[in-house]
């Protein structure tokens, strides 16, 4: 049956889903995640804008960022650091054209689009010694921990 026809009882798959106590469930731990995150991820949407995935470590030595960018070429892309704010941002665009002339008809189809992320910084970057690379669709960031930011192990005296 179509998501669209209403089953017996008159309601929908999509009224369904939201009487799902399991999708219910799921967009509280989202609301959640939110709420814990505090505000390290600052997402932007808009038109043409795309949010690709991103996985951050954090080690004693600083940040690891990995962003996934299918199809995006290295010249195309740009990492900056400001203002203890990490911005992602790569540009996509591909245009394919058909034409056939017995036929007469022609086609030019345009896509484009921008990856945008943006994170705030648990500590405040050195932008000279970020080091970034691209490797198969795959851009890699290391944001080093400024020497006095890392942490220290201490010994703590237990009383009593």
């Amino acid at each position: 049956m179509s998501g669209n026809v209403p089953a017996r009882g008159g309601t929908t798959e999509a009224t369904r889903a939201e009487a799902d106590p399991f999708t219910s469930l799921r967009r509280g731990m989202d609301r959640l995640f939110d709420q814990v995150m505090g505000g390290f991820a600052m997402p932007f949407t808009g038109p043409g804008v795309l949010s690709p995935r991103v996985d951050i470590a954090e080690t004693p030595q600083g940040l690891e960022v990995t962003a996934e960018l299918p199809g995006i070429e290295p010249k195309d892309v740009t990492v900056e650091i400001e203002a203890g704010v990490l911005t992602l941002r790569a540009e996509r665009s591909s245009e394919r054209t058909e034409e056939d002339k017995a036929k007469r008809w022609h086609l030019v189809e345009r896509q484009s689009g921008t990856y945008l992320r943006r994170f705030a910084l648990p500590f405040d970057a050195e932008p000279d010694k970020v080091e970034a690379r691209f490797d198969k669709g795959v851009l890699h960031v290391a944001i080093p921990r400024p020497q006095d930011a890392r942490p220290q192990a201490k010994r703590v005296e237990i009383k009593g």
